[in-house]
């Protein structure tokens, strides 16, 4: 049913939910991830002596954060092929989809609400309008979210409810 799964990720690095989905897709179906992180071209157009530097650091970020994905999935047995494209994410990822022959897209949602939506958007929201295929959507609690229903974020972004009553 699906060959190829189109997973989305962003430079940053942080948590994924999406990954273990991804990858379960691809042992169930015997398919091949495809990891994409989009490097803004915003950023290469700025002016100044340290917008190049700051484009190369999202760049450097955006081909570490897919080399650590891709070798994450290659260690659980996943056939996977990682990029980096200009642009803008929503343009990236539809992009992908047709140059990769994606069957599936799976990316994360943040949980945000109210004016948080509003004001961050969700690519996410904007990919599942564009796509012309599936989009598995994987819930992920921000940050925020977590520490005020009372569990904490490390420092590598996993919950840690134990840490709330000191246990």
């Amino acid at each position: 049913m699906y060959h190829d799964i189109l997973l989305p990720v962003a430079p940053e690095g942080e948590v994924n939910d999406a990954i273990p989905h991804a990858a379960s897709l691809a042992e169930r179906y015997d398919a091949t991830v495809h990891v994409v992180s989009a490097v803004d071209t915003l950023a290469r157009t700025l002016r100044g002596p340290q917008a190049g530097a700051f484009a190369e650091r999202v760049e450097s970020a955006a081909r570490e954060r897919v080399g650590t994905v891709t070798a994450e999935l290659e260690a659980a047995g996943v056939d996977v092929v990682g990029t980096v494209r200009q642009g803008q994410p929503v343009d990236v990822i539809e992009n992908a989809i047709a140059d990769t022959g994606a069957d599936i897209v799976v990316m994360p949602s943040h949980t945000r609400t109210g004016l948080r939506r509003v004001l961050l958007g969700s690519v996410t929201e904007k990919v599942v309008r564009v796509s012309p295929v599936p989009v598995v959507t994987v819930p992920m609690a921000d940050d925020d979210e977590a520490e005020a229903d009372g569990a904490t974020v490390g420092d590598d972004g996993e919950r840690d409810e134990s840490t709330v009553d000191g246990t």
